[in-house]
């Protein structure tokens, strides 16, 4: 049985309103009111354009002359799993953000079928206007739905080569679902060869929590170290697998020859990450 965990602003917002009857009148049912979520707000700093949900904390960014690059060192980190999957035929993410990912996914693969998947209206407007999302297409779909319903719905299962998760409401100190229940789901979207990156936040409690629900629901987890900003990336396998690291070196090397991506740096990140699991 999945666990449903919502985000603040759906928790908070979707509450229906308070009705008083008048006197001798049937109560009436509360009509749900329509979901509000934090404010979208944007800011602008020597040519990146950062997304905010009406907080300090950065929920993506985007180089203006470079909008299908994915401009913070974690969301460059969340592609590591092009590291075993080569050439993907279904990819997913699960938060939008700035669209970085599901931009750089739809340009570099043009063989793949990209799926966003976001809950906040706001968030995929914002995309369109401001951060050079393109429209849906054959490839393309950008779904307004909650993450949860996506990876439970039956019809997505076994489907993904890969999956990225990237889930945080205004307060951006851990992922809105975090239980071993909705990792369950996540690994249940993957083929046997697929992989899922999820960005953490390393200095938080819900670091520790999502390492143990992963840890429940996949065969094999490595953490590459934590970045400046505190994000760390999770790299999960549906099945565990040999780490090849010569194997890993040529194929970050033919990474960044395609794609800049710092690939190098991904396995000194795994090997480091092993040894750390090891000690």
């Amino acid at each position: 049985m999945l666990i449903k965990r919502k985000s603040i602003e759906k928790e908070e917002s979707s509450r229906p309103a308070a009705s008083k009857p008048k006197p001798g009148a049937e109560p009436r049912k509360a009509a749900p009111r329509k979901p509000k979520y934090a404010p979208v707000t944007l800011s602008e700093q020597d040519g990146v354009r950062y997304l905010h949900f009406g907080t300090e904390w950065v929920q993506g960014a985007m180089r203006i002359r470079k909008p299908d690059w994915p401009e913070l060192e974690y969301a460059q980190q969340m592609m590591a799993w092009m590291l075993w999957v080569e050439q993907p035929r279904r990819i997913a993410q699960l938060g939008l953000g700035t669209a970085a990912l599901t931009k750089f996914c739809y340009k570099q693969f043009p063989q793949a079928e990209v799926t966003a998947v976001e809950l906040n209206p706001s968030v995929v407007a914002i995309c369109e206007s401001m951060f050079k999302l393109p429209p849906n297409d054959q490839r393309l779909h950008v779904l307004e739905m909650d993450a949860l319903d996506f990876v439970n719905d039956r019809g997505n299962h076994g489907a993904l080569d890969a999956l990225q998760v990237d889930l945080y409401d205004a307060t951006a100190r851990g992922p809105v679902l975090d239980t071993p229940e909705f990792y369950q789901a996540c690994a249940a979207c993957l083929n046997d060869e697929g992989v899922m990156t999820v960005n953490l936040f390393g200095d938080h409690p819900s670091y520790a929590k999502n390492q143990k629900a992963m840890k429940f629901a996949f065969d094999q987890v490595i953490c590459l170290p934590q970045v400046h900003d505190g994000n760390v990336v999770a790299i999960a396998f549906k099945r565990a697998r040999a780490l090849d690291l010569e194997a890993l070196k040529a194929r970050a090397t033919h990474i960044v020859a395609e794609t800049k991506l710092p690939a190098k740096s991904w396995v000194k990140g795994i090997q480091q990450g092993v040894q750390q699991q090891q000690a």
